[in-house]
């Protein structure tokens, strides 16, 4: 009896090791995989400040001025080092969160980007709604009635969705919605009678004014959200539904579909329990590259509606040759990469429990 109690006791803290060993592997692979990605993407930040044909000094100083204080600012800059140096430095202070200042605005561009960056968000929030409550169901419905009317509906809308160039669909927007319907607002965020009328807390306005009860204020940043958050929704959707469309397609050609069938089984229940509840490890990753790129791709949009976000920030440095900003906006639309990917990795066990068994 003792040798078999001594037994099950080594084979359950053999187990419980092993318990407790699995999240500690999977965290220090996840970090260990995050590192290399961050610094990677400090080089190649690093690498386009030197490779763009702006510089940094001039950016500063002007074209007339004098030698002397062109070489004095540029040793300030640290230009003055080797290379190996000024990426030691570069990367040293991207950790300390130190971006520089901007040119355009004399401010930190840490500041700059924490001021503008909330606008974005907003926008591609609503935007990644529309695109996910419409692409997913959008999807389904076309791999279920493959080849018919159905289908081929929605196929030639995600293919305008994918033709049709943004600032047109912007502009086309504005003069029907805008100009002649009036349904919505027009360009910016909110209109000039209510700004500051609400304490920045989120930095979101539609947010913001709904925890100050400020339901007028809510209204009308929505009105102006609506039309820009629209039209990145409409391509996100198209996106969203043509992958949808691919995986369950591939989900239903599977044995266990036609199992479940024959066994009397809804198909309602199939189709969108059974099929889609085994793509939305694919889904997952399919979101998270969608609010990233929403993030990253919403330049024109928010040029067209005058929308303060970090793409019209990001197109002002452009124009300014404002490097620093350029980059710090890189850097930051990277960084949301990385955590997207590490959110979607911690969410697949939730959403799959064979994910969870395979780590």
């Amino acid at each position: 009896m003792s040798a078999t109690a001594s037994t099950g006791r080594t084979e359950i803290s053999a187990e419980w090791g092993r318990r407790v060993a699995a999240p500690i592997r999977r965290v220090a692979s996840v970090l260990g995989s995050v590192s290399l990605t961050f610094l990677g993407l400090t080089v190649v930040t690093f690498i386009i400040g030197r490779v763009i044909p702006i510089d940094p000094v001039l950016a500063i100083v002007g074209d007339k001025a004098s030698r002397e204080v062109y070489d004095r600012v540029r040793e300030q800059l640290g230009l003055n080092k080797p290379l190996l140096v000024q990426y030691w430095d570069y990367l040293m202070r991207v950790l300390h969160g130190n971006f520089g200042t901007s040119v355009m605005t004399s401010r930190p561009v840490l500041t700059d980007l924490l001021s503008v960056f909330p606008a974005t968000v907003e926008l591609s929030i609503l935007a990644l709604i529309i695109g996910v409550a419409g692409g997913i169901p959008l999807g389904v419905v076309a791999a279920t009635h493959r080849g018919r009317w159905q289908d081929q509906a929605i196929r030639f809308g995600s293919l305008l969705g994918y033709s049709m160039p943004v600032f047109w669909l912007g502009l086309v927007g504005l003069l029907a919605f805008y100009a002649k319907l009036g349904w919505v607002n027009g360009p910016g965020r909110i209109d000039v009678a209510f700004d500051d009328m609400v304490t920045p807390v989120t930095g979101m306005v539609t947010i913001d004014s709904l925890i100050a009860g400020e339901y007028e204020v809510f209204w009308n940043a929505l009105s102006h959200l609506v039309l820009p958050a629209s039209i990145l929704g409409y391509i996100s959707l198209a996106y969203v539904a043509r992958m949808t469309r691919s995986f369950m397609l591939g989900q239903l050609r599977q044995e266990y579909v036609l199992a479940t069938l024959a066994k009397g089984l809804s198909p309602w229940r199939v189709v969108w329990v059974h099929a889609l509840g085994n793509v939305w490890v694919q889904l997952l990753t399919v979101i998270a590259l969608t609010f990233g790129s929403l993030l990253e791709g919403a330049v024109l949009t928010e040029t067209v509606f005058a929308w303060p976000g970090l793409g019209m920030y990001m197109k002002n440095s452009l124009f300014a040759a404002d490097l620093n900003a350029v980059l710090g906006g890189t850097v930051v639309i990277g960084i949301v990469y990385i955590g997207l990917n590490m959110l979607t990795d911690l969410l697949y066990p939730l959403v799959d429990p064979r994910a969870r068994d395979q780590r």
